[in-house]
């Protein structure tokens, strides 16, 4: 599984609205969303792909990674799992 991590997202998206920016830009559907607010200002989600592993995320990621939304822009980053 593969986990994306969107940042400054404008704060009153929805969950929909992520959903129907990244089918837009070829990403597939993930699994799950969670709304990460933070302090406010650069408000983010984190999506999951449980089929996708982290290199192709990767390659996903870079479609978006400092577009324009909303009058904001975006970063994208792939998440990786920590062992300690």
């Amino acid at each position: 599984m593969s986990r994306l991590l969107l940042t400054n997202i404008e704060p009153e998206t929805t969950d929909d609205e992520v959903r129907a920016f990244l089918h837009k830009y070829g990403l597939p559907p993930s699994d799950a969303i969670e709304q990460v607010p933070g302090d406010g200002t650069r408000p983010s989600v984190i999506l999951d792909f449980p089929e996708l592993d982290a290199e192709t995320l990767h390659k996903y990621a870079e479609r978006i990674n400092h577009m324009f939304w909303k009058s904001r822009e975006l970063s994208a980053q792939v998440l990786t799992e920590r062992f300690s």
